[in-house]
């Protein structure tokens, strides 16, 4: 049997919809929303068992205490931030993605509440400024929806793009942030 760093999981309601949390010792893994019948995007493929299941591991009870513990934060956060009382999320995150995903999540993350951006934006904030393309793959990647806030990259002309989880959706988040598109 292997060392595993476990992941705990957490699934609730909000105005937005069902939000379902991953998150093991070192901080939020995953933030994905649970698609419903009605949902456009409820196709995507959402498998949060294979963080889950492992059935060989050794359990450390204190790392998944703390995992519990950075879900709790995750959901109080979220709470207040569908509710306009917050702006910046101070949960720990572990995203699993290669470095240059990271480096997009992180300039992601570096973007303040409120305020949009295109692809080319982030991939000169890293500077990789032709790399355009996988900017937007790793957007595309990105496992820890709202607190990595990649809702909002737009076009480069200032129209709404892609979104995995409906453009509608990601309406209605950039809208709650105060900007309109």
């Amino acid at each position: 049997m292997s060392k595993f760093n476990p992941t705990a999981k957490l699934n609730f309601q909000t105005s937005f919809g069902h939000i379902s949390l991953c998150a093991n010792a070192q901080g939020l893994t995953h933030l994905s929303f649970i698609p419903s019948a009605e949902d456009e995007w409820q196709s995507r493929e959402i498998d949060n068992q294979q963080i889950i299941d492992n059935r060989d591991v050794i359990l450390d009870k204190q790392d998944v205490v703390v995992a519990e513990k950075h879900l709790a934060q995750a959901q109080q956060e979220l709470i207040e931030y569908f509710a306009q009382q917050r702006q910046h999320f101070e949960v720990p995150l572990a995203p699993k993605g290669t470095e240059f995903q990271k480096q997009v999540w992180q300039a992601l993350g570096e973007l303040g509440h409120g305020q949009s951006c295109s692809y080319g934006d982030i991939a000169n904030k890293i500077d990789r400024p032709k790399a355009v393309r996988a900017v937007g793959t790793a957007n595309g990647a990105n496992p820890i929806a709202i607190i990595v806030p990649c809702h909002r990259v737009i076009g480069k002309n200032g129209t709404l793009t892609g979104y995995a989880y409906g453009l509608a959706l990601k309406q209605k988040l950039l809208k709650l942030e105060g900007l309109s598109l």
